[in-house]
């Protein structure tokens, strides 16, 4: 298994090469859709309409979570990629050691060679006696990536070894966005034939990881079992996922009994499945161990949108993300055990799927993708106040898919190590300050009607603000359902309550639309080259970076007092750092 993927350039023996040319035609096929459409422009007669935004930097709501520090994808072995090493890289600068990331496929049989939706370690095979073999020389090598660059991993139990499958063949899927997703079913998602070689193979994975990192590091990790057992990834009853569940927790107690154990990271809020699982937790006899109750150190659940193909444009579907999240915060607050507990949104995305394609997936590559999820990061914190949960976590469900396409349309971080606009609102969420302050506008839309109908008629053009000593920050977006052109929001924001009674305070003006931090822009621009020169990779590198508005480097203050007035184009995100 150490010869396995030494080249960034290996394929697999079956399934990939097929994947390269459906991709390869992605730019005249279906995937062309997301690479042709431009930025949606205001028309030039369209007149601006006034935004007025007041933040009181003097007054302090609480603390501003780090919750958009969590990130995942489907297929592990990518991390370990040239391209995969170095998104990797980015995201842990964000937040160095703090940064948290989630894959599937970390216990799947198989040689290491990655496919769309598909990954494999080999962790665990049988000897001709049926006696356990454990081999974590690919685990490892996708822990040392994440660690190395400052990100940690956020443990999934899953899915099942080949030897140990109630029903193992066929085993690997040979899934194309072309498929019916349900093809992905194979043998991976079945139960076990042995519990308790279940619970081992937990309770080795968590020994080697404490003998190989130390106790203090493995602490850190999150540790949970399956993904969305409530649909298709779970081939078994609900009882018999519980089962799986405390089998897999007893043995990383048992490996360590300080080790941070939660879930289910279900497919939605998870409604009655949800609830049935947490009353096991609490007052259910553990199947592994025979006492009352599991373990549940976190929450987690996951929360999608649903964007639609109408009258030629893209509309997004925010209502079905938000209002999932709603639900889940419901449940569970619902339950004074699990209310304090953290919650960690396992996924939560735009949409369901990313690595399919269609006409719906064209806003990926744009500003519309930045621009929602700023609006939405912004609800969760909302959601989170209004239920009195405690909200840890929401994990983006989106990385890099190597050897594909230039901005081939995948819901992506990156692209062939081009960081797509939607990353740099993560890196506007880096620089936000530790306390979040009260900061209202004119034109966002209420929480009850955002979560009900999403944004349907005027746009939502709303605030987010935090504050440091002598620092105050203040995300602002342009955002609506429609991937329409509209007007631009001429925005009068008014910060107060600020630190400095009179003189000037610094002004740096963050910026995501159509002509800053935005790659996908200046590729089109080039011509869509499918090869860019080193040249253009270079100036394509350049314009995925973090961009700033030219403009004032200093603003007057006066009695505590500042006004900035910019222009915010449709799908525009800005963020404004203040300091004094």
């Amino acid at each position: 298994m150490k010869d396995i993927m030494t080249s960034d350039q290996s394929r697999a023996r079956h399934g990939m090469r097929a994947f390269t040319v459906f991709v390869g035609a992605l730019c005249v096929g279906i995937g062309a859709l997301a690479v042709v459409r431009g930025e949606p422009q205001a028309p030039q007669t369209a007149p601006a309409f006034p935004v007025s935004i007041r933040v009181d930097a003097g007054k302090s709501t609480g603390p501003l979570k780090q919750i958009w520090r969590y990130f995942g994808a489907d297929e592990p072995n990518y991390a370990y990629m040239t391209t995969g090493k170095k998104l990797i890289a980015d995201q842990g600068k964000l937040a160095p050691k703090r940064v948290y990331f989630r894959a599937h496929n970390l216990l799947t049989t198989g040689d290491g060679t990655p496919a769309l939706k598909w990954g494999s370690t080999n962790a665990y095979t049988e000897d001709a006696n049926g006696k356990p073999v454990y081999d974590w020389t690919i685990v490892d090598r996708i822990f040392d990536t994440y660690l190395e660059r400052g990100v940690k991993p956020y443990v999934q139990i899953g899915f099942m070894p080949k030897a140990m499958s109630i029903k193992p063949e066929p085993y690997q899927h040979m899934w194309t966005p072309t498929a019916k997703y349900d093809e992905i079913y194979t043998g991976w998602s079945y139960p076990p034939q042995d519990y308790a070689k279940w619970g081992e193979l937990a309770y080795q994975w968590a020994k080697h990881s404490v003998e190989k990192y130390g106790r203090a590091e493995v602490e850190q990790w999150y540790w949970e079992t399956w993904n969305e057992a409530n649909i298709g990834y779970w081939r078994g009853t609900p009882e018999e996922f519980r089962k799986l569940h405390d089998y897999a927790v007893e043995g990383v107690r048992r490996a360590l009994p300080t080790a941070r154990v939660g879930g289910p990271d279900s497919a939605g809020s998870g409604a009655q499945w949800m609830r049935d699982f947490l009353e096991h937790q609490i007052r259910g006899k553990n199947f592994a161990t025979g006492k009352t109750g599991t373990p549940i150190d976190f929450v987690s659940f996951h929360a999608k949108g649903r964007p639609v193909y109408v009258d030629g444009h893209v509309r997004m579907g925010i209502s079905n993300q938000l209002a999932a999240i709603d639900d889940g915060f419901r449940i569970v607050a619902s339950y004074p055990e699990t209310k304090p507990k953290p919650i960690v949104i396992g996924e939560s995305d735009p949409e369901g799927c990313a690595a399919c394609q269609g006409p719906q997936l064209q806003y990926r590559n744009s500003t519309m993708y930045s621009s929602y999820t700023a609006a939405s990061f912004a609800r969760k914190h909302d959601l989170a106040d209004r239920h009195g949960v405690n909200l840890e976590g929401a994990l983006t469900w989106a990385f890099e898919f190597g050897e594909t396409p230039f901005f081939a349309g995948f819901r992506a971080l990156a692209t062939n190590g081009i960081n797509l606009p939607v990353f740099n609102v993560f890196r506007m969420f880096s620089r936000m300050g530790a306390d979040r302050i009260p900061a209202t506008s004119d034109n966002q839309i209420d929480l009850d009607t955002i979560v009900k109908q999403g944004v349907r008629e005027r746009p939502d053009v709303g605030a987010l603000a935090s504050r440091d000593a002598r620092r105050a920050t203040v995300l602002t977006w342009h955002y609506h359902d429609d991937d329409v052109a509209g007007p631009a929001a001429e925005v009068s924001l008014a910060l107060e309550g600020l630190g400095l009674k009179q003189g000037k305070a610094k002004l740096q003006h963050f910026r995501i639309d159509g002509d800053h931090s935005n790659a996908f822009t200046v590729w089109k621009g080039m011509g869509s080259p499918a090869k860019p020169s080193s040249a253009q990779y270079a100036q394509l590198e350049k314009a995925s970076e973090l961009a700033t508005l030219p403009g004032p480097a200093n603003v007057d203050v006066a009695d505590g007092r500042a006004t900035i007035r910019f222009s915010l184009p449709r799908q525009g995100v800005s963020l404004l750092v203040l300091e004094w």
